[in-house]
């Protein structure tokens, strides 16, 4: 359930947690009522090996909404078990994004790095409980040892070897006497299990391979599906919840917890992942896409990382309302991208306004210096004006719905640009804008504008306009007539050029996922991005980087956070204005 506000449609930040009623909600509810736990303990565990996509987002509300609901704690820990695939860089704008969502974990990030002393201690107890052994078979014979769902697998001829061997073949691993590949530790479980994920499963590897965190203590790295539960038990978490294809890994996930000996064991929850129709969340491959140069980076404004969306202008509060619209479950679906859309422009009904022209077509208005002149004397009292050589500026408000945004500058000279959309000489049936049947239209926060001629080009495109204004028009309705339609402009002389970037999906495919890795050039929408020449009001020459407006009529759009500067405008298009999806 969402609540609204008197701006926005938006999850209401105070709503209590009855307000929200899903299975882990009331799991947690009773697991307290009961008193199981006096407090709990959520974590959000991500590797390292990646930016955060918009399937993390649904993670990160839910792990870090259930700690703020229930008075909990909600750790991030970075389950960094894979050096190889790992960085700084990933660690550091996932905590970025992490607040950038607005969330702040308990205590410092914590790392499953830091307990690999721990955990090759635990490893050390299996092996002399029996429970694990060191493996020397090739990683080949490993797999085709392991059997499939048809076929039990067979036990490796290592696996009856004595506690002494093993512990000398494990710290041999350790001290760095085997190559990669040339040994594993494995858990002594079941080789004919139905479960692939309990026959006998690796718990470490050997990796020569320095460790963003660790630097080169270690050459054996533990298996994540080892150092994961491990990790949760030392951190005391109560509820570790987690999405459907973790569901098979449970068995082992509490194997690993009972074998070592907890007393207080942790719990794993699953819920379904976040599926969005052209929407791709696999982190392979969009890290094809980065390293393949098919996009600029990880945040490319296509992209759906957290980086990619905050740089495309998606608002924090509009992707945790999405998140509370789609809600928890058990049963995978798939949610129509224009949800998405519908949370972002409804965060967005705040932000100030501002006119852009995307595809100017130049208006020369011929009467302009005596229609202005007495401006003084015609216009409403309502209406704020001065003219100055040649120019007649018109104070407006920012935001029409919000004062305290204050007021802009809005120059009207006698040369404007129109969308070229906005004039027709055949319009199409329904019609309502500018043609030579219908020549006249209000120019917005300015004067009823009347078309007198339009020019060609040798092929017959339309290249310019001219027109007068009705003098008596600005703030007033035209006198004996109705005029039709509102259209947006901008000073010719006045007007800043800007870059305009226009988006739509990455991929035409609504599946991405069965987009085969080594072909997503292909797949690529090639309309996911357009670069157009715009002009906008001068006044956008001075704001900030990131900052968010509503071009008229055009959409929500933000200043780029990278490329733009007072200098060099560049606005990216955030969402369009309408949609035509129905909550």
């Amino acid at each position: 359930m969402t609540a609204t506000t008197d701006k926005n449609t938006k999850t209401d930040e105070t709503a209590t947690n009855s307000e929200k009623n899903d299975f882990i909600r009331a799991i947690v509810r009773d697991d307290l009522a009961s008193q199981k736990y006096s407090q709990i303990v959520t974590r959000f565990p991500p590797e390292p090996n990646g930016y955060l996509h918009l399937g993390h987002v649904k993670s990160i509300c839910l792990n870090f909404g259930l700690a703020k609901e229930f008075a909990g704690l909600c750790n991030l820990r970075f389950d960094d078990t894979n050096p190889d695939a790992e960085d700084q860089e990933f660690v550091d704008n996932i905590k970025d994004d992490v607040k950038w969502l607005g969330f702040d974990w308990a205590g410092e990030a914590r790392y499953a790095s830091s307990y690999f002393g721990q955990l090759y201690d635990w490893a050390v107890k299996l092996i002399k409980q029996g429970d694990a052994y060191v493996d020397l078979q090739s990683p080949e014979d490993i797999r085709e040892n392991r059997g499939n769902f048809g076929q039990a697998g067979k036990n490796s001829p290592y696996r009856d070897a004595s506690v002494e061997e093993n512990l000398q073949r494990f710290d041999d691993m350790k001290s760095g006497k085997y190559g990669n590949g040339e040994a594993v530790l494995r858990a002594k479980i079941d080789m004919a299990s139905p479960n692939m994920n309990m026959r006998d499963p690796i718990l470490y590897r050997v990796m020569h391979q320095a460790h963003h965190q660790t630097g080169d203590d270690w050459c054996i790295y533990p298996m994540y599906d080892y150092a994961h539960p491990l990790s949760d038990a030392i951190e005391g978490i109560t509820h570790s919840i987690c999405t459907l294809e973790f569901e098979d890994h449970r068995p082992f996930y509490d194997w690993v917890v009972d074998k070592v000996g907890f007393d207080k064991e942790p719990h794993q929850y699953e819920f379904a992942r976040l599926n969005v129709n052209h929407i791709l969340t696999s982190k392979r491959k969009l890290k094809k896409l980065v390293e393949d140069d098919l996009v600029s980076g990880w945040d490319d404004p296509r992209m759906p990382t957290i980086a990619g969306m905050r740089r495309r202008g998606y608002t924090p509060e509009g992707l945790r309302d999405f998140c509370d619209r789609v809600g928890v479950s058990k049963s995978d679906g798939v949610v129509d991208f224009g949800l998405l859309e519908f949370s972002i422009r409804n965060s967005l009904e705040h932000v100030n306004r501002s006119m852009a022209v995307l595809s100017p077509l130049k208006v020369t208005i011929t009467n302009f210096d005596e229609a202005v002149a007495n401006v003084e004397t015609l216009k409403k009292d309502s209406v704020k004006t001065k003219l100055d050589n040649g120019v007649l500026w018109l104070t407006q408000p920012k935001n029409s719905h919000d004062d305290s945004q204050g007021m802009r500058d809005i120059p009207f000279t006698k040369e404007i640009y129109i969308d070229k959309g906005d004039f027709e000489i055949t319009p199409p049936e329904g019609y309502k804008r500018l043609s030579p049947q219908n020549p006249e239209i209000r120019l917005r926060n300015s004067y009823v504008l009347k078309i007198e001629e339009h020019i060609t080009d040798d092929n017959g495109e339309v290249v310019g306009l001219t027109a007068t204004i009705d003098p008596k028009t600005l703030g007033n309705n035209p006198e004996g007539r109705k005029v039709k339609g509102v259209i947006h402009w901008v000073s010719a002389s006045l007007g800043k050029p800007a870059k305009v970037r226009l988006y739509e999906q990455l991929f035409n495919q609504e599946d991405p996922a069965k987009i085969d890795i080594n072909n997503l050039a292909a797949e690529i929408n090639p309309n996911s991005l357009r670069e157009v020449d715009a002009i906008v009001e001068p006044s956008l020459s001075q704001v900030n980087a990131g900052e968010r407006f509503q071009f008229e009529r055009e959409g929500f759009f933000v200043a780029d956070s990278k490329d733009y500067s007072p200098e060099h405008l560049v606005f990216n298009r955030i969402v369009t204005l309408k949609d035509s999806f129905k909550p």
